[in-house]
């Protein structure tokens, strides 16, 4: 490719036409939603960029980035439905909860014992942010949080125009043959960030296009063999 630039804002743009505003982090309390998505619909607030506005509404998003590791998000969203329920969105009445209680709470989403444990430490250390945007770099020094979940964390609960990078950036990016399947985390992001303006709410939409995209037409192999959206890139 010789023009990398415009084919990284082609993909947004033509993206953006076909499934329009995507209104992540979902919210469990938040009443909107995105009928154009796959999957779970309920919480999303499409060109709404103020959310999260409260200090508990930031601590969910936190949660859900640790519970949708390795899972669907459908299954975290379950697990913070039952957080909600016992009324512990919260990081203070969180770290009072039995141990055994907590673990069942968030067992619909898969590794219990680990993601305990991580939601104990990320918790502890939002509590000792006293508001504050963390660094990124302290993140990672967080157990359980790697580079995706801190970016998506800066980029969904603080409002940071962190690119976030999954399996499905990969997937399709590339299938059209824009990276290479071995490209580290952190050259992917850096190949987003400077084919892109620095934009907090194009980073927030591009992130969650491609997951929309990439459940469409790349959950299975053949990857992008259905793919009609992208095919002038092929």
């Amino acid at each position: 490719m010789t023009h990398i630039k415009e084919d990284f804002r082609w993909i947004y743009n033509n993206l953006f036409r076909i499934y329009g505003p995507q209104g992540w982090w979902p919210l469990i309390d938040y009443e909107g939603s995105n009928p154009n998505k796959t999957g779970a619909k309920h919480g999303y607030h499409p060109q709404n960029y103020e959310l999260p506005e409260t200090r508990n509404q930031v601590y969910e998003v936190i949660l859900g980035t640790i519970l949708t590791q390795n899972t669907a998000w459908t299954s975290a969203e379950k697990a913070l439905l039952n957080l909600h329920e016992m009324g512990v969105i919260d990081p203070e009445k969180l770290l009072m909860l039995d141990d055994e209680i907590l673990k069942s709470s968030i067992k619909c989403a898969g590794f219990l014992n680990q993601k305990a444990d991580y939601i104990r430490e990320v918790s502890n250390f939002y509590i000792s942010l006293d508001g504050k945007i963390p660094k990124r770099n302290d993140l990672l020094n967080v157990k359980g949080v790697g580079n995706e979940t801190a970016d998506s964390i800066l980029l969904y609960a603080y409002k940071q125009p962190e690119f976030v990078v999954d399996a499905y950036t990969k997937r399709i990016f590339t299938s059209l043959g824009l990276i290479h399947e071995n490209d580290s985390y952190m050259k992917i992001k850096d190949m987003f960030e400077s084919n892109l303006q620095e934009n907090m709410n194009v980073y927030n939409e591009y992130h969650a296009l491609i997951v929309e995209h990439a459940k469409r037409y790349y959950n299975k192999k053949p990857y992008g063999i259905n793919d009609t959206v992208l095919e002038p890139l092929k």
